[in-house]
């Protein structure tokens, strides 16, 4: 079973969403837990293929014994196996979380809601642990038509904003799909180590910088980099809440992924088209950043607060990236763990003053900490996080990402950085004015269910998550120095 561990991660929660319509027409709670049960699955085969990468070295496994470039393989490194880990630990928390919002809906939209989960979180997943190009564009075809339809799920709004995510990520899978087309004519390959090898000469060819473009045009795209970010705001605010935190989480964030994988590990990143198509990225991320901030500042709905943040959010990714030196990468991937876990619990925690008041509006948050102490406190710590304050995990991938900038003599991108913390610092903290400081309206919000602040299988997965952005920052050190250095090109093993 051991040998098996890298299709496990994936094979499992696919299957597991063919039968789940069925299950939940069976039994409620058989479903959530055959649900909960195939993601856990999932999240220790990752765990397993990560630990044994970690020992190792890379695992390279071959479906149907046919042999790379012909056949396909799953490449795990510590890069592939970080992700996959952080995604369905995302997935799993996620899961928990959405049993109560999902209580009083038929076992059809049960059924249905938790198969386009599955198939999203099969999806990702696929995403990062494929090594060959277009098994990664079939993947990335299943995890977005997930989204749509979860994200469609959530009401009327909800489903003109999934149209319009649809219309707009079609386009970006188009370029990707284009992209690997022009790869696949000059090099009669689509296996990712065999295409590294096969470019090398290639770097100047048009075939190439076309490809380049592509791919860097389809990624931004999807993962919201601005200008091309139209499609967010919208879906992240009218998804149902554990739509919305899975998808803010993880969804972009592979997208990044798929671009550093490719500039840094299939294309020459020092040679070529990449290095200017990463200056082009950078400044359109560091334009983001102060846009996405600006915006989110603008805005009364906390829900749209938290999705113009993640425009914000993507460029420090991206900013990474276009650095590319090794401070700068691991700043890159360090803040793609800390986003994913900062972003999940605050939708979560909007999900939950949703569930307990019925409100969205920030104005209406006044004396939540005295309601909802724990949901409040998880939300404190979430967004301390997301200005950059140690001993939270933002302030140490924010710190990479300046010791990176600082290294190649990018000094706007440091001035960008700390003024876009000013701003996160503006719009978190009005919102934490409104929780611990104002006082509550004269007719207080009611409380839905009993004494309890909201459900354990709410509460506990956001209390989980502020806790892990505690623990990630402490631990911070350990996990550069044991699991991200050897997660970019260059850093051993």
């Amino acid at each position: 079973m051991r040998e098996q561990l890298p299709a496990l991660i994936v094979i499992v929660p696919l299957l597991t969403a063919l039968v789940t319509p069925l299950i939940a027409y069976l039994s409620a709670k058989l479903l959530r837990a055959v649900v909960t049960g195939a993601i856990l699955v999932s999240n220790l085969s990752a765990m397993g293929a990560l630990l044994r990468v970690l020992a190792e070295g890379p695992w390279h496994y071959r479906f149907g014994g046919w042999a790379p470039p012909w056949g396909i393989e799953y490449v795990i490194d510590p890069l592939s196996g970080g992700m996959a880990v952080l995604i369905s630990f995302i997935s799993l928390v996620v899961a928990v979380y959405s049993g109560p919002f999902l209580k009083e809906d038929t076992w059809l939209r049960k059924g249905i809601f938790y198969a386009l989960y599955l198939l999203l979180t099969a999806g990702l997943l696929g995403m990062v642990v494929t090594g060959d190009a277009f098994n990664l564009y079939v993947f990335l075809e299943i995890s977005s038509l997930a989204a749509y339809a979860l994200i469609a799920s959530g009401g009327e709004k909800a489903t003109v904003a999934a149209f319009r995510y649809l219309l707009i990520g079609t386009v970006g899978a188009s370029f990707y799909l284009l992209g690997v087309g022009y790869l696949y004519s000059v090099t009669g390959s689509l296996n990712m180590a065999d295409l590294a090898l096969r470019l090398q000469p290639l770097t100047e060819s048009p075939a190439v910088m076309t490809a380049v473009l592509m791919l860097l045009v389809g990624m931004a795209i999807k993962m919201a980099l601005f200008p091309l970010h139209g499609w967010l705001p919208d879906s992240y605010t009218y998804a149902p809440p554990p739509a919305a935190a899975f998808i803010s989480g993880v969804m972009t964030k592979v997208s990044a992924y798929v671009l550093l994988r490719f500039f840094f590990f299939v294309f020459s990143a020092v040679s070529g088209p990449v290095p200017a198509a990463l200056t082009v990225l950078g400044w359109a991320a560091a334009v983001g950043i102060i846009i996405g901030s600006v915006m989110a500042i603008a805005q009364s709905d906390f829900r749209r607060m938290l999705a113009y943040s993640s425009v914000a959010q993507i460029g420090y990714i991206v900013l990474g990236l276009a650095i590319g030196n090794m401070y700068g990468l691991i700043g890159a991937v360090l803040h793609i763990l800390n986003h994913a876990v900062m972003k999940s619990c605050l939708f979560l925690v909007a999900g939950g003053v949703k569930w307990k008041t019925g409100e969205h509006t920030i104005e209406k948050y006044a004396a939540l900490c005295r309601q909802m102490p724990l949901t409040m406190g998880a939300f404190l710590i979430a967004a301390l996080s997301m200005v950059g304050l140690p001993p939270t995990a933002g302030f140490f991938s924010k710190w990479y990402l300046a010791l990176g900038a600082i290294e190649a003599g990018m000094w706007p991108y440091i001035a960008v950085i700390v003024l876009s913390s000013l701003l996160n610092a503006v719009y978190f903290f009005r919102v934490i004015e409104h929780v611990y400081m104002k006082k509550a309206g004269p007719k207080p919000a009611e409380a839905s269910g009993s004494g309890m602040e909201l459900p354990a299988a709410m509460l506990l997965p956001i209390v989980l998550l502020g806790v892990g952005i505690l623990v990630i920052g402490i631990l911070n050190e350990s996990i550069v120095t044991q699991i991200l250095q050897y997660a970019i090109p260059g850093g051993g093993r």
